[in-house]
């Protein structure tokens, strides 16, 4: 893919701090180990009970990134900064822009420490992004994922959890929590995962509309197979070798690959409802 936009500069590099070789105490659960079933699992099983004093001891670097992984993911940034700015302005609405946060190891969080063993994730106390950029290796290593639009995806796919904090969908979502059982609350759960795969299919169709992104061929395949890699059945196949639907939280490799897709095709955020779809 090729990015024609400026990049952001609202980037916190913290790969340089001393917040790696921590271990995140509680019960993630076995595919979160994984990869903390990829995409912003709920952070509420993040929070470490571990002393929260000296997580930086070196200075962050703020601003657009120099090496070259960190300029990508800051030109993605940018990139869903102006898909969502325009699509908050069709609503009649400011749109906050996240910050993403680079970092190594580990990192204490507004929603408490985690280890980069649950991969990319997004704080809707502090309303950040925050990604380990040796994600990616284990990405391609683990599953068999490559390619610059699959890591793309990644920050949209975060990315689209901030809309919806910032849409008040998020905090409807906790608020059921408490009346429901964990089954019930896991079905809400995947619909939440859902739709942010299906903005980051938004994010991409609005940006090249814009001339801000041009996908080249294989681009789209390579989010497909993302996708694809870290469905619930999937993963838990891998892991334990049998499929548990009740225990799912992102929803099966097909529903992931249905939505984002969606997202791609239509662009249109009122086709993006999956809490009230018919089927999933």
């Amino acid at each position: 893919m090729k990015f024609f936009g400026k990049s952001s500069d609202n980037v916190e590099d913290a790969r340089g701090s001393s917040g790696g070789g921590k271990v995140l105490g509680g019960g993630i659960g076995i595919i979160i180990v994984i990869v903390g079933l990829f995409f912003g699992k709920d952070l509420t099983g993040l929070v470490s009970q571990m002393p929260v004093g000296n997580s930086e001891q070196t200075l962050v670097q703020k601003g657009t990134p120099t090496d070259a992984e960190g300029k990508f993911v800051a030109n993605v940034l940018a990139s869903t900064d102006q898909v969502w700015e325009a699509e908050f302005k069709k609503m009649g609405k400011s749109y906050e822009k996240p910050v993403l946060r680079l970092f190594t190891g580990g990192e204490q969080s507004g929603c408490g420490y985690a280890s980069s063993a649950v991969g990319p994730f997004y704080c809707p106390a502090d309303h950040k992004v925050y990604i380990d950029l040796d994600f990616y290796k284990d990405l391609k290593t683990r599953f068999g994922v490559n390619g610059d639009f699959a890591q793309a995806y990644v920050i949209a796919h975060e990315v689209g959890h901030h809309v919806q904090n910032l849409l008040g969908i998020s905090e409807k979502l906790e608020r059921a929590r408490q009346q429901l059982s964990e089954k019930e609350y896991n079905k809400l759960s995947v619909k939440l995962e859902l739709q942010a795969d299906f903005f980051a299919g938004l994010w991409a169709h609005n940006a090249q509309l814009m001339k801000d992104i041009e996908l080249e061929n294989g681009d789209l395949e390579e989010a497909l197979n993302a996708a694809n890699a870290i469905g619930d059945d999937k993963l838990q196949k891998q892991a334990q070798g049998e499929v548990i639907p009740d225990a799912f939280t992102h929803g099966t490799s097909a529903q992931r690959m249905y939505w984002f897709k969606k997202g791609f095709d239509t662009g249109d955020i009122n086709q993006g409802d999956t809490f009230n779809a018919a089927t999933l």
